[in-house]
């Protein structure tokens, strides 16, 4: 009767134990992985920002150079001038001539936001909410 309970030659598996050591270990890196996981999204978020604000100024600067004359900028005319928000990042524009005007930027998974002025003097209050 033992030797029915007895393994047969070449077979082979994992014990209880070592199945649960690895279990343990998947876990704890887990545990690791996920928090990092969220800033690097917060990171990710915050850099869409920048850019978008920072194509949205050269946008503007290339509307003003094309039009000498305009006293107000929206973001139609930084729209018609190549720009494109991403995705979840709003770009609100400070009407203005080219030397008033300012561009704010923010996500909606940050809080803060991201202006940049008419003359590039930025403003960085951009953090993972």
């Amino acid at each position: 009767m033992l030797t029915k309970m007895r393994k047969k030659r070449g077979e082979k598996g994992f014990t209880l134990i070592e199945l649960m050591i690895v279990i343990a270990i998947i876990g704890i890196l887990a545990a690791i992985a996920i928090p990092q996981f969220a800033q690097y999204r917060a990171r990710g978020y915050m850099s869409a920002v920048r850019s978008d604000v920072k194509n949205c100024y050269t946008a503007a600067m290339a509307y003003f150079a094309d039009n000498p004359a305009a006293t107000a900028l929206t973001i139609d005319n930084c729209t018609a001038n190549g720009f494109q928000a991403t995705t979840g990042v709003t770009i609100t524009v400070t009407s203005g001539g080219a030397d008033t005007f300012s561009l704010s930027g923010a996500h909606a998974q940050l809080a803060g936001t991201y202006v940049m002025a008419a003359d590039g003097s930025v403003t960085d209050t951009l953090a993972a909410s």
